[in-house]
C-alpha cells in the first residue's frame, strides 16, 4: 500500500543551488525530481539551458526535461497536468516527490492547483495566433502586460498574454505540501553566472546552438531563447566572443531579478540559505519518511 509523502518544493533564482540540493535530498530519502523550468522541457538545449546532465539524473530520476522539440505549443495548463500525474505516480511506488525549479508560473499552477479554461484559452489562441509580432507587443503594451524575456518570438507572446491574469482562482496551497526558497546573496549568484557562462563554453554551447539552428530553424527557442540568440548574435557577426559572453551573463541576472520579484510576493514560501534548507528539509522528511 502507497504512502503518500509531502510534495517538497525547492525553488529560486537561477543558479541559486537547488538542484543539487534537491538531488542530495531526493537520493537520501528515495526521492524523484520534476524540473519546474520553461526551458529544459526542449528537447536538445542542454548546455544553454543548464539541464541536469546525464551523471545527475543516473543520481535521481528526473521528470519534465525533453518534452517538447523546440518552437512546439507548452502551456503552464500542460505542465501543471504532466506535473499532477508524475506527483501521482511517484506517490504510487513509495517514493518522494520533488518539485524543483525556478519558473514560479509553472510552480504555481501546481502548488495553488490553477484552474485552466483551456476551451476559452484555445479560442483566445486561435485568435492572437492571426496577430503579427507587432500587433502582439502593442497588445501587450495597450494592455499592461509585462513583455517576455524572448518579446520577438510570437509563440512566446501568445502565452504571456494567455496567462496575464487568467490562471487561477485559488490562493490556498495544497495539503501535504513543504515550500523553500533558496536565499543567495547577489553578489554570489553574480558570481555563479559568470563561472557558468564559462562553463557553457568549455561544454560546447556554441556547437550545440548550430545543431539547434540547423535541425529546428532559428525562428523559436534554438534561436531566440536565452543563451542561444546572442550566440547567433555572435555566430551572425553582430557580437564579438566577449560581447556574447557578457549578453548571456546580464540576461541571468536579470532573469533572477525577475525569478525573486515574482516569489517574494508568496508569503507562504519558507526562504532559508542552502544549508539551512537542507537542515530544514531533512529534519521534516526524517520524521515522515523514515519513521
Amino acid at each position: 500500500m502507497s504512502r503518500e509523502f509531502p510534495l517538497v518544493v525547492i525553488l529560486g533564482p537561477t543558479a541559486s543551488g537547488k538542484s543539487n540540493l534537491a538531488i542530495k535530498l531526493a537520493k537520501k530519502f528515495n526521492g524523484e525530481i520534476i524540473c519546474a523550468d520553461s526551458r529544459t522541457i526542449y528537447k536538445d538545449m542542454n548546455i544553454g539551458t543548464a539541464k541536469p546532465n546525464s551523471d545527475d539524473q543516473k543520481l535521481v530520476r528526473h521528470w519534465g526535461l525533453d518534452l517538447v522539440n523546440p518552437g512546439d505549443y507548452f502551456s503552464v495548463s500542460d505542465f501543471k497536468l504532466y506535473a499532477d500525474e508524475k506527483i501521482k505516480s511517484i506517490r504510487s511506488r513509495n517514493k518522494v516527490p520533488f518539485l524543483v525549479g525556478g519558473s514560479g508560473l509553472y510552480i504555481n499552477s501546481v502548488i495553488y492547483n490553477y484552474n485552466f479554461n483551456n476551451k476559452k484559452k484555445e479560442s483566445l489562441r486561435n485568435r492572437l495566433d492571426k496577430f503579427s509580432v507587432d500587433d502582439l507587443i502593442n497588445h501587450c503594451k495597450n494592455n499592461n502586460i509585462e513583455l517576455p524575456e524572448n518579446y520577438k518570438n510570437k509563440r512566446y507572446l501568445i502565452k504571456t498574454i494567455e496567462n496575464d491574469g487568467k490562471n487561477s482562482n485559488n490562493n490556498k496551497l495544497l495539503d501535504n505540501i513543504i515550500v523553500v526558497g533558496i536565499s543567495t546573496e547577489k553578489n554570489i549568484l553574480s558570481n555563479r553566472i559568470s563561472s557558468r557562462v564559462d562553463k557553457m563554453f568549455d561544454q560546447g554551447l556554441i556547437d550545440e546552438t548550430k545543431r539547434l539552428i540547423e535541425k529546428y530553424g532559428i525562428d523559436n527557442e534554438a534561436g531566440t531563447a536565452n543563451a542561444y540568440r546572442f550566440v547567433c548574435g555572435y555566430l551572425n557577426n553582430e557580437l564579438s566572443f566577449q560581447d556574447m559572453k557578457n549578453k548571456i551573463a546580464q540576461s541571468d541576472r536579470k532573469l533572477i531579478k525577475k525569478q525573486n520579484t515574482w516569489f517574494k510576493r508568496d508569503k507562504n514560501i519558507n526562504w532559508l540559505k542552502l544549508d539551512e534548507a537542507y537542515e530544514y528539509i531533512y529534519e521534516l522528511l526524517n520524521k515522515i519518511v523514515l519513521k
